[in-house]
């Protein structure tokens, strides 16, 4: 069984649609952070190296648990994913 499975129609569409960005807005307890996180798993599935992802949270916590997501589905290169807080990514670019 594919982790895409687990999705609901709407969801599948938002994460196997890799052209582009997408924009995600729903109610609390909809899925938004599976969803971001199958989608960064399945771009990094389509062959996309990790270094050009970048994925953005608003806590440490929401980062640390995004990347253990997409480390379970993806294995270890989810490690080199470019991911963080705002503040984190931006002090690191600076």
């Amino acid at each position: 069984m594919s982790f895409l499975d687990e999705l609901n129609p709407i969801q599948y569409e938002a994460v196997t649609n890799i052209n582009g960005p997408v924009m995600i807005i729903a109610g609390p307890g909809s899925g938004k952070t599976r969803v971001l996180t199958y989608r960064i798993a399945n771009i990094l599935k389509q062959g996309v190296d990790p270094y050009r992802v970048m994925a953005l949270t608003f806590t440490n916590k929401a980062s640390a648990e995004m990347r253990e997501r997409i480390e379970k589905i993806v294995g270890a290169e989810a490690r080199n994913l470019y991911m963080g807080t705002f503040h984190s990514v931006f002090a690191r670019i600076l």
